[in-house]
């Protein structure tokens, strides 16, 4: 895995400065502590770093062809570059070496922009062809590696891997994008393709941006979508064995490596399930790591352990203190950007132990968002059959009123807690649905932010990005709409920033086989209740994983990766979060309602509410953002 930078004035051949070049790409030498490169021409500037995983002796970057008109930078892993290496060769390219970087960069001279559709893995690349005075940027289908450019006022594209790696440049916009702060302290990230900073985005998932010298306007190409399209079927055991051969298949070509190689295994269905077709894929033991807790409801190392005995596996095992939270500000830095899901915290521990010894790893995300996984698709999918039972017209100002009206008993036995379920019936889908995920509401939104902030944000709601997707949506049933929106949105926003940042800062790869675009495929055109039957989330993944796993692990309630928040912020956190919220630049700022923050703190450290979720995002918020100007002055 790698990290890349660069810089392509598309209005003329300015001279770029090889030492802001490197401060550029130094911000990101977690990512690839092995080796680094640059490349300068007038006009043009591209730098790497590399984290040496295939062809350890070669395929230094950047990377030219023989005649040297092409460059390439390029950060993750071609697993099909094999057949496409032998395909080029017949072609009559001549390859120098055994890498996959060299695949790409013959795969453009060949077929262009259509490359990218020929490509089996995660990547974000850009490659400079001075023929053609261009730049063409790429990122994967799914979004699993990351890739942040602007255009600056000079008529210069900066790019990179990180955000960090673009704030090193001193002529990038830093002033606060409003609708990405609404979005943020709704979801607890900012979804693609905004960033915190107007004028700075990130490429979004399955997308590609040419760059011309002399045109103004780069040219944005989506060149993948999940496609949702009914497949085969037959019984379903033949479903099952399918399913799983698809599975192993997906897995098997992610074991090509140079270096150590092992998974994470936590005890979740999910990896347990990739460490089983490991295990059936290679001779020697797996090598397997787990991050447990000394809170008993946040510990699952149990269920690992029994998976990690079945397969005979090299089990690395470590119990993390439930008062970890001093990578607060680690994880601020890491991030670059307002990041508020917890879990980064154990992510981050985890990635930590199994650099241990390796320097690959598979994971199993991907599997809630694709086999319907988590528990809040259960309650949508209740709450649907309800909303279709009356018009909106009706449901809106009926179950809108009864939410407002109903107490929120956050203390209280879930029976008794159906303000949230009044709220959902009485919302369109996608509203509901983005209810159900936020981690503040409308209502909250509205007191947190002061009347500055409103005015600045003009209207604009978080909803509006589920929206842009819900009308994309290639599929026309309620449970494939909430899973393409997580797909766009909380899987790569979300999930996979989170596993990208947290194992770059150790220098970690991380491959995921069950985002594999061509399972991936498959499984979306699968019947929905092969996915959700009742109440059984994953239903066709657990009966198919019934010979390769104990019962307890496929069927015992999910967990989640999570922090016991509440807790911290009623002790050791509690002066903290005051002086967080309370003082310094965030009061300062004029963006936030003090009398409201001041409010969310008391109430939830007196014990009357449950605050934890917006007071851990406001901290993240702050300490992020603590060397900006936040100002709306």
């Amino acid at each position: 895995m790698c990290g890349i930078a660069g810089l392509f004035d598309i209005t003329g051949h300015q001279a770029f400065d090889r030492g802001l070049l490197r401060e550029m790409n130094q911000t990101q030498f977690h990512r690839g502590p092995d080796e680094g490169g640059d490349f300068l021409e007038p006009g043009i500037a591209l730098a790497h770093r590399r984290l040496s995983i295939i062809d350890l002796s070669s395929g230094q970057q950047p990377m030219h062809s023989a005649d040297g008109a092409v460059s390439l930078v390029y950060n993750g892993e071609i697993y099909n570059f094999g057949e496409l290496a032998a395909e080029l060769k017949g072609l009559g390219y001549q390859f120098r070496t055994r890498c996959d970087t060299e695949v790409i960069l013959y795969a453009w001279q060949e077929w262009g922009e259509a490359c990218v559709e020929r490509f089996r893995g995660m990547f974000a690349f850009a490659i400079y062809d001075a023929r053609r005075q261009c730049v063409f940027l790429a990122r994967d289908r799914l979004g699993i590696k990351p890739l942040f450019y602007s255009l600056l006022h000079d008529g210069v594209v900066a790019f990179g891997s990180e955000l960090k790696v673009l704030k090193a440049h001193p002529k990038l916009p830093r002033s606060l994008e409003p609708r990405a702060v609404e979005d943020y302290f709704a979801l607890g990230y900012i979804p693609e393709p905004k960033t915190i900073y107007r004028g700075v985005y990130k490429l979004r998932p399955g997308h590609t941006l040419l760059l011309e010298r002399g045109k103004s306007m780069p040219n944005q190409r989506e060149y993948w979508d999940v496609p949702f399209e009914p497949v085969a079927t037959g019984s379903e055991a033949d479903l099952c064995e399918e399913l799983f051969a698809r599975m192993r298949e997906a897995v098997d070509i992610r074991l090509v490596s140079e270096v150590p190689l092992g998974a994470f295994l936590s005890g979740g269905v999910d990896s347990s399930a990739v460490v089983a077709a490991m295990a059936q894929l290679q001779s020697d033991p797996v090598n397997t790591c787990a991050i447990g807790f000394d809170v008993p409801q946040f510990n699952e190392t149990d269920f690992a352990r029994q998976v990690a005995d079945r397969y005979g596996t090299n089990h690395l095992e470590r119990v993390v203190a439930s008062d970890d939270f001093d990578l607060l500000d680690t994880l601020a830095a890491l991030y670059d950007e307002p990041y508020a899901d917890s879990s980064a915290i154990p992510t981050y521990r985890v990635c930590q132990l199994a650099r241990e010894r390796v320097t690959v790893a598979l994971s199993g995300d991907g599997g809630d968002e694709h086999f319907a996984g988590y528990r809040r698709y259960r309650w949508h999918m209740n709450e649907e059959r309800m909303r279709n039972l009356l018009p909106l017209g009706i449901r809106k100002p009926v179950f809108g009123t009864l939410g407002r009206l109903y107490p929120k008993l956050d203390w209280a036995p879930r029976v008794f807690r159906a303000k949230t379920t009044f709220e959902s019936i009485g919302r369109t889908a996608v509203e509901a649905y983005l209810h159900s995920v936020s981690l503040t509401s409308d209502t909250q939104r509205n007191l947190m932010f002061s009347d500055a902030m409103q005015r600045e944000l003009q209207g604009y709601r978080a909803v509006e990005t589920f929206e842009h997707y819900a009308r994309r949506c290639p599929a026309d049933d309620p449970l494939s709409l909430i899973q393409y929106l997580d797909m766009k949105t909380y899987l790569v926003g979300d999930i996979l920033t989170k596993v990208d940042r947290a194992s770059m800062a150790h220098s970690l790869e991380v491959r995921v086989p069950l985002l594999d675009h061509k399972f991936i495929e498959w499984v979306s055109g699968l019947p929905v209740n092969m996915k959700l039957r009742g109440q059984e989330g994953k239903y066709i993944l657990k009966k198919a994983l019934e010979p390769h796993l104990p019962h307890d692990v496929l069927y015992r309630p999910k967990m989640g990766f999570g922090v016991p928040l509440g807790k911290w912020f009623r002790g050791p956190l509690k002066k903290r979060i005051r002086e967080s919220l309370l003082e310094g630049n965030l009061a300062q700022s004029g963006m936030f309602c003090q009398s409201y923050l001041e409010q969310l703190v008391n109430d939830h450290q007196s014990g009357l509410r449950e605050y934890s979720a917006p007071l851990w995002a406001l901290m993240m918020f702050q300490a992020s953002m603590a060397d900006d100007d936040i100002s709306l002055a």
